[in-house]
């Protein structure tokens, strides 16, 4: 039991830390959009990244090099430079509501899940690489508690996080406070993007 809390703390100190992914999550629980379904998508993928950490981490571990982590932040900045630009573009388009809290299919908003979280190279830094590397010398049985422990950190946050936005947007329900909340994702993001790139950079000449 000792190593499910372990594991359960580790995992909600590592999640609690504001990300693209969770702005994303908070995002979609303000408008009331698919909230399930994207609470849902990220608590799974952790359990499935957490749990492949934990069991191939020190086997596997030569695999997991600066490489593989510059490859996914250049994915990150590309999403996130068209994120941002959807973002801005918005504005031009019209000042309406309707605008930001716009009908959007199923299929996109799962597609849009998964790019947030696969192509989020903090989200392999925390799960794969951090957790998988923390429990590596851990017996079998402990493996699987600490795993299951970081899994419920990850379920409760994230459907916490959901269903708390979407009963906070009926204070939301005016073109003004969807603006505000349009300039602080595009601001955020923009900020992550810069710290993503100087990330990437430090990695390509930190070789040299």
């Amino acid at each position: 039991m000792e190593f499910a809390l372990l594991g359960f703390f580790t995992g909600l100190s590592l999640i609690l830390a504001i990300g693209a992914q969770n702005i994303f999550v908070i995002e979609q629980g303000l408008k009331k959009q698919y909230v399930f379904l994207v609470c849902t998508i990220c608590s799974i993928s952790d359990f499935l990244l957490i749990f492949l950490g934990i069991f191939l981490f020190y086997y596997l571990n030569q695999y997991f090099n600066l490489f593989v982590e510059l490859i996914l932040n250049i994915l990150l900045i590309i999403f996130l430079i068209y994120f941002i630009y959807s973002r801005v573009r918005s504005f031009r388009i019209s000042a309406n509501l309707s605008i930001f809290v716009e009908e959007i299919s199923k299929l996109k908003i799962f597609f849009k899940t998964l790019s947030f979280t696969y192509l989020n190279a903090h989200v392999y830094s925390d799960t794969v690489f951090f957790l998988g590397n923390f429990s590596k010398n851990f017996l079998l049985n402990e493996k699987i508690y600490f795993g299951l422990g970081a899994s419920v950190s990850s379920f409760l946050f994230f459907f916490g996080l959901g269903y708390l936005s979407s009963f906070l947007s009926k204070y939301a329900q005016n073109e003004k406070t969807w603006k505000y909340v349009n300039i602080f994702v595009i601001v955020f993001m923009s900020i992550l993007t810069i710290y993503i790139l100087n990330e990437t950079l430090y990695l390509i000449f930190a070789q040299k």
